[in-house]
C-alpha cells in the first residue's frame, strides 16, 4: 500500500493506493483545507487511522521546491520533511515531490475525458512536454522523452522576472512596484493570489468602476480571487472591473505559457493544470490566450503546431504522486 498526497497552499488531497488498483483508483482518499491543518503528521494520523491500513512506502506532491528532502510550502507557514515523516509514518521510505511535478508525472495516466483541447496542433510522439498550472500560486514543470518513458522535471520558472508587453502591462508593472514589490514575477500575476494585484491595478490606476454590490461581498472574504473570477465568467452580476481583470489574466498567461514551450520546445505539447484553469474553460477557448500564446515573432508558426490541453482532472497532483511512488514500490518488490 502507497499514501499518496497533493499538499497544496489551499487543500491537500490524501489517497491510499495500491500497486494492483493503480494510481487513478485509491482505495480511500480525503480533501481537507490546507489552513486548517499547521501541523501536517497529525493530519496523516488521523487520516490513516481512519483508513485502517498499513502503508509500506508514501509519496507526496507539495506546492514549493524541494531541497534536502524538505519543501517550504510557498504559500503557507507550512514545512513538509521527509525524514520526519519516515519516523512519524514508521516507514522507510517518503519521496517529497514539487506539486507541478506530480501533475506532469500524471500526464501519461489521463485520458482524453481528463482533458480539454485548446490546440489540435502537429504532436510530436516523444517530444518534449510543458505544464503550467495556476491555483493559489503558478507553477512549471517539464518533461522529456528517455527510452521509452517521460521524465519529469521541476521548476520554478513562474519567479522569473515578469516581461511586460502592453502599454497596460507596463503600467501593471510600474504599479506593483510602487505598492512594495521587491521582484515582481509571473505569481505575483498570474495566479490566484495575483488576480486580486491585476484587479487593484485596474480600480486603481485604469478607471475601472467597483460596483457598490461587489466591494461590499469583496469586504465579507478573505479572498477576493473566487468572487472576482466567478463574477468576470458571469455567475453573479455583471462587472467590466472582473471581466478586464480575468482578461489581462489570460493574456498574461498566454504568454508566459509559450515563453516555457519555447524554452523547452515543446512539440508534444502544453498542458494547463492548476485549480483555475477548469473554471474558465470558455474563457480560454475564445481566442485570447492561443493568440498570446503563439505571439512569439519568427517561432508564431511554429507554435501554432503545439498541442495545447486544460487538464480538467482536479485530482491530477494527486494521481501523479501516486504514480510516482507506485513506479517505486513496484521497484522495490522487484528487488527483494
Amino acid at each position: 500500500m502507497l499514501l499518496a498526497g497533493d499538499i497544496g497552499g489551499t487543500k491537500i488531497n490524501l489517497g491510499i493506493f495500491s500497486t494492483d488498483s493503480g494510481p487513478k483508483k485509491p482505495i480511500a482518499s480525503g480533501t481537507f483545507l490546507s489552513c486548517e491543518h499547521p501541523d501536517f503528521e497529525t493530519l496523516l494520523d488521523e487520516f490513516l487511522d481512519k483508513c485502517s491500513v498499513k502503508i509500506k512506502r508514501a509519496s507526496f506532491g507539495v506546492a514549493g521546491p524541494v531541497f534536502d528532502h524538505r519543501v517550504k510550502i510557498t504559500n503557507l507557514p507550512l514545512t513538509v520533511d521527509a525524514k520526519r515523516l519516515k519516523k512519524t509514518l514508521n516507514i522507510e521510505k517518503v519521496d517529497l515531490l514539487n506539486d507541478i511535478w506530480a501533475i506532469a508525472y500524471s500526464i501519461d495516466s489521463l485520458k482524453t475525458d481528463d482533458l480539454i483541447e485548446l490546440n489540435k496542433g502537429v504532436p510530436s510522439l516523444t517530444g518534449p512536454l510543458a505544464v503550467i498550472a495556476p491555483g493559489t500560486g503558478l507553477g512549471e514543470a517539464f518533461l522529456t522523452w528517455d527510452e521509452n518513458k517521460y521524465r519529469a522535471h521541476a521548476s520554478e520558472g513562474s519567479h522569473v522576472d515578469f516581461a511586460p508587453k502592453t502599454q497596460t502591462e507596463i503600467d501593471l508593472m510600474q504599479y506593483l512596484y510602487q505598492q512594495g514589490f521587491e521582484h515582481v514575477c509571473y505569481e505575483d500575476i498570474c495566479s490566484g493570489k495575483g488576480i486580486p494585484n491585476i484587479y487593484s491595478f485596474l480600480k486603481e490606476r485604469c478607471g475601472f468602476f467597483e460596483p457598490t454590490w461587489l466591494s461590499d461581498k469583496l469586504k465579507t472574504v478573505d479572498d477576493p480571487t473566487p468572487i472576482i473570477v466567478d463574477t468576470a465568467i458571469g455567475k453573479n452580476n455583471k462587472s467590466d472591473l472582473c471581466e478586464e481583470t480575468l482578461s489581462v489574466f489570460i493574456s498574461i498567461l498566454g504568454r508566459e505559457a509559450g515563453n516555457l514551450a519555447l524554452k523547452v520546445v515543446a512539440t508534444g505539447g502544453l498542458y494547463i493544470g492548476g485549480g483555475i484553469p477548469p473554471r474558465i474553460v470558455s474563457q480560454l477557448r475564445d481566442g485570447r490566450f492561443m493568440e498570446a500564446f503563439t505571439d512569439k515573432g519568427v517561432f508564431s508558426d511554429i507554435l501554432k503546431t503545439f498541442p495545447v490541453h486544460v487538464i480538467m482532472n482536479p485530482k491530477a497532483a494527486l494521481i501523479g504522486a501516486a504514480r510516482y511512488g507506485l513506479e517505486l514500490l513496484g521497484e522495490q518488490h522487484n528487488t527483494r
